[in-house]
Order: structure tokens, then sequence, then C-alpha cells
């Protein structure tokens, strides 16, 4: 198959044709060379177009136990070199694949430029101007409002219902499973609730814990998961992960911004200011805190750049982390984490709604 990805500014690159199908996103890439499958069904690359720095893709196969949602998120995967298995399992999930680009001098490209707009083309008679029409409909991140409802459940869902360990509220912006195993895992019962869950969603389920997830796109569009913080701040313990504490922050008076390129990989280092230790994480998001809330306290930065990682408020019990915790497929370094979340609903509060 024929295929042509058409980059920001008309620049048009042939590549091999993988997966049929035309797409259109923000290009990113990750450095992860392992994987491949919890990336590409994370929905936290809803709307982008996904670069795998890693030359290759697809040499252990694909599991659906490793999946971290139901479906594959990218509007488009390109890479150096991608297996049968991967090639198809995207074919059966109608999203474009590429393959035979120098993704080196992709990647080089993102980090010298930003993440870009991005249009492909893949298919026996495409053309390079196919991909360019594709580029010129693509919307920038920001301005895809309503993302929340396109990678939250509809309906709230229990797991673990029967346990009689700590209840937590889990806000849906695009939660990858493994959070929810995470908390499972040590005994919680997790109502998943919808992204835009009203005040009295949760006073309904009463929870020990309210959790704001990860998820795609700007935080300036989960309004209805800022006003839930503010609802119950100081009411009930709260913790957040990635797009999570980016809501947070703004709830509580802090802003947010959006990065040049983002971070997305495995080996993203993390310093703890109380203990002066540095751990490697698993990162994906493209926005970041810019000037946390008086009410918060930056307890981790990134090494690299200094942005925030980790926002912790004794006061109001409050802890939240920029990068992924749970880390399928790692490394491991910050599970501890939610035995911190969870160690916050040692006394159960009841709340009311307003």
């Amino acid at each position: 198959m024929d295929a042509y990805v058409a980059l920001e500014g008309g620049h048009v690159v042939e590549a091999r044709g993988r997966a049929p199908g035309t797409a259109n996103g923000e290009l990113v890439f990750t450095t992860a060379y392992t994987g491949y499958e919890e990336s590409l069904t994370d929905p936290s690359y809803e709307e982008q177009i996904l670069t795998f720095a890693y030359p290759l893709i697809g040499n252990y196969g694909v599991r659906s136990e490793r999946f971290e949602s139901d479906r594959v998120h990218p509007r488009a995967a390109v890479t150096r070199e991608m297996t049968d298995d991967v090639a198809e399992w995207l074919a059966e999930e109608d999203v474009p694949a590429v393959d035979h680009i120098d993704t080196r001098d992709l990647v080089t490209d993102i980090r010298e430029e930003g993440a870009m707009a991005c249009g492909i083309a893949v298919g026996d008679d495409v053309t390079p101007e196919d991909a360019l029409a594709e580029l010129e409909d693509c919307v920038p991140m920001s301005d895809h409002t309503d993302i929340g409802a396109q990678v939250s459940v509809a309906e709230p869902v229990v797991h673990n219902a029967e346990s009689d360990g700590s209840t937590v509220a889990l806000v849906d912006c695009g939660a990858k499973r493994s959070i929810v195993d995470s908390l499972v895992e040590r005994g919680a019962t997790v109502h998943v609730l919808p992204y835009d869950a009203t005040a009295d969603d949760v006073a309904e389920i009463d929870p020990e814990l309210l959790f704001i997830s990860n998820g795609p796109g700007d935080p300036e569009n989960f309004d209805a998961a800022v006003d839930l913080v503010d609802t119950y701040v100081g009411e009930v313990p709260i913790a957040g992960i990635c797009l999570g504490q980016q809501i947070v922050a703004r709830a509580l008076g802090g802003t947010t911004e959006k990065m040049d390129f983002g971070h997305r990989g495995v080996n993203q280092p993390v310093r703890d200011y109380d203990t002066g230790k540095v751990v490697m994480t698993t990162q994906n998001h493209g926005y970041t805190v810019a000037d946390a809330p008086e009410a918060l306290e930056v307890s981790q930065v990134n090494v690299n750049d200094g942005t925030p990682e980790g926002l912790d408020s004794e006061d109001l019990d409050i802890i939240t982390r920029q990068y992924h915790p749970e880390a399928n497929p790692g490394p491991h370094d910050s599970l501890s984490f939610f035995d911190d979340v969870l160690g916050l609903t040692g006394s159960k509060r009841t709340i009311v709604a307003d």
C-alpha cells in the first residue's frame, strides 16, 4: 500500500502503508521500547498520531490482557518497522499505520519544532494531496472541547463491589485500566464515574476518596471535574494522576499550559524533595501545571525541565502526581502512590452535595 505523511508546514514524507485509512491529529512521539500495546490503547493519546522512537514495534506480539482500554486511541501509528501482528491489529481497529520512515529524523523534528499537526493517507491509490487534505482538517488539541466524552464511560461502573475496603469515586477522564486494577488489588471498591459526573453523583456513593484520572487534551475542557474538586476539597481526600493533577490544580486556583512537546515515555526522571531520591517514571501528557496553587506544595519535580510532578497538601488530604505510578509496563518505582492515597481514607466521612 502507498502511504504519505503530511507534516505541519506542508512537507510530505512517503512511507509504506501497513493499515489503510486516512487520519489527522497532533503528531507526538514516545521513547518507550516496550509497552506498545499499552501505549496504543492509552486513552490519553486520543486525537493524536503516535510515533514510536524505538525502531521495531511488535516484536512480542499482541495480547489483549495488556490493553489499557477496549480500543486503540491514537488516530494513526508511525514506526520505523512494524510487525504483521501489530499491522493486522491496527487494520482491524480501522487505525491507519505506516512504517519505513526514519523515525529518528521525525522525532528530532518534533523535539525542535514541538508537537505538530499531521495528516496521513494510506491505501492502494492515495496521493500526497490526500495527506495534505487531512492536514488541512487537523484541529488543535485545545479545540477538542468535549474530548472527555470520547474516552469516558457513559454510565457508572463498579469494580470489586463486595470488598469491605476503601470506597473510591474515580472520575473517568480517560482512565487507564491499570489504575483501576492498582486500586482493586489493594482492596478498594472503585466506582468509575463519567467525566461529567455531578456532585450529586459523587454524594450517592459517599466515597472515602475522590480520584481524578488521567486523560487526553486540555484541562481547561474538563470543567465538570474541576467543579467536583472545588465542591469536595476539604470534605473528602482527593487524588489525581496526570490530567487529574492539572484538574486539581485548576480547581484550587492554579494555572496550566501546553508544553512544546510534552513528556511521553518510560524514562522520565522525577526528584522527590523530601527524600532527595530520583525515580524513573512513565509519562504521557502534553499539558502541565504552570503555577501551582498556594494551597498545594510542589513535592516532586521533573529533573529535565523542573515542571511539577507532585502536588500535596496534608491539611486538605490531597496527593496528585503528573506521571503514571501504575506505570504499565514499567518501571514500578512509584507504585507506593496507591498505598499513600488509600492511606488517606482511614476515617470515613459522610459528604453531602450542595
